[in-house]
């Protein structure tokens, strides 16, 4: 690859990955999208910037890919033409790598995943996140779009889990991204492709090893979707995550993945097994030194089973409003305390709220000092 970059105020000439993902460290990037016709792309404080003028070929990305990938991961990308991988980069970081074709050409998306488990404290995770860790059993969803930090929310949730319970806690991941070490738990983690075939197959096994503590890295699909519910109807633990954009449309999203004579059955088991949901979403810093956390929480109370076991979805936003005093709070009161505080632009918050009209009101009847 003969891409000239600049890090640090020098010229790079850059010929590996491991260049590429020492120049995101520096540059505190989240994300690298190497595409042919473009130079570099790091995503930096959620926004992308080019690095370096040089675009890359076809023959670059490809090179690249093939650096990364092993002979049976070549031949899945050939197959699929996509592919999941983890790697890491000695002293330097770990990271996830999504391989895929575009335009005939090999294109590759990574993403920074730091050696060490960041604490709940260094995320801005609420703190019913550390309760929720430790319910006996139930389904534990963590939602949000893509790049929302929802694995690294789980990732110190199993962290807290093996600090403070003697448990046996199984992952199941598509690739694996943090590696948790044995503490006060057994912790074994499985990756999709190379310890499984499919979550569907890992989440049938798992009830032969003993877990207690079941991570589920996506619930994708309805077959992982029913095995996951009837693990935490089992006495089973189970965290997973979900691509949607506020708690309520987590619970309508698993609703609908079920065909509809099958819809009401499931109501019922998820009005027992749901014991709580976190969408989060991350919001650049008003003084653009990074991005911070602002998050939705449903803490499965009473009231909230019986409104889903009655089907009445559209009520539990109004129970989430009141429920301050049992750790619950609305995505628009999280953006609205960051605004106030000065953390966040009103812009931005405004871009990211899933009720605008909503939040227009709160900043008005509560005008920043």
């Amino acid at each position: 690859m003969n891409s000239t970059i600049r890090s640090g105020g020098a010229i790079l000439r850059t010929q590996t990955v491991a260049d590429l993902v020492s120049c995101m460290r520096e540059r505190n990037a989240s994300d690298l999208v190497l595409s042919s016709g473009t130079p570099p792309q790091l995503r930096i404080n959620g926004l992308f910037e080019p690095l370096g003028v040089t675009p890359l070929r076809p023959e670059d990305t490809l090179q690249l890919a093939k650096s990364l990938l092993s002979d049976a991961q070549y031949d899945e990308l050939e197959r699929a033409r996509s592919c999941d991988i983890s790697s890491y980069v000695e002293d330097v970081s770990r990271f996830r790598v999504n391989v895929f074709y575009q335009r005939g050409s090999v294109a590759l998306a990574l993403r920074i995943i730091p050696f060490e488990i960041p604490a709940f404290e260094s995320l801005g995770v609420p703190d019913i996140a550390k309760d929720f860790a430790t319910r006996p059993h139930g389904l534990v969803l963590m939602t949000g779009p893509a790049g929302s930090g929802k694995s690294t929310t789980l990732a110190a949730m199993i962290d807290h889990v093996n600090k403070t319970r003697n448990l046996h806690v199984v992952t199941i991941e598509d690739p694996i991204e943090y590696v948790h070490t044995h503490g006060r738990c057994v912790i074994d983690q499985r990756e999709v492709h190379s310890d499984a075939h499919s979550f569907e197959e890992a989440l049938r096994s798992v009830f032969r090893q003993s877990p207690d503590v079941i991570m589920v890295g996506e619930m994708r699909d309805l077959e992982t979707i029913r095995l996951a519910i009837t693990l935490a109807e089992t006495g089973h633990l189970i965290l997973g995550t979900l691509h949607t954009q506020d708690t309520t449309h987590a619970i309508s999203r698993i609703i609908d993945v079920f065909p509809t004579d099958q819809q009401q059955q499931v109501y019922t088991q998820l009005s027992l097994a749901l014991q709580g949901v976190i969408a989060q979403l991350l919001i650049p810093k008003a003084d653009g030194s990074g991005r911070v956390m602002a998050c939705e929480v449903l803490n499965v109370d009473n009231a909230i089973r019986n409104l889903i076991r009655e089907t009445q979805l559209q009520q539990i936003y109004s129970v989430i409003q009141t429920g301050r005093s049992k750790g619950m709070v609305t995505m628009n009161d999280s953006l609205a305390e960051l605004y106030f505080g000065g953390v966040i632009d009103k812009d931005d918050a405004l871009k990211k709220s899933p009720r605008p009209a909503e939040l227009i009101k709160i900043f008005n009847q509560n005008p920043r000092r």
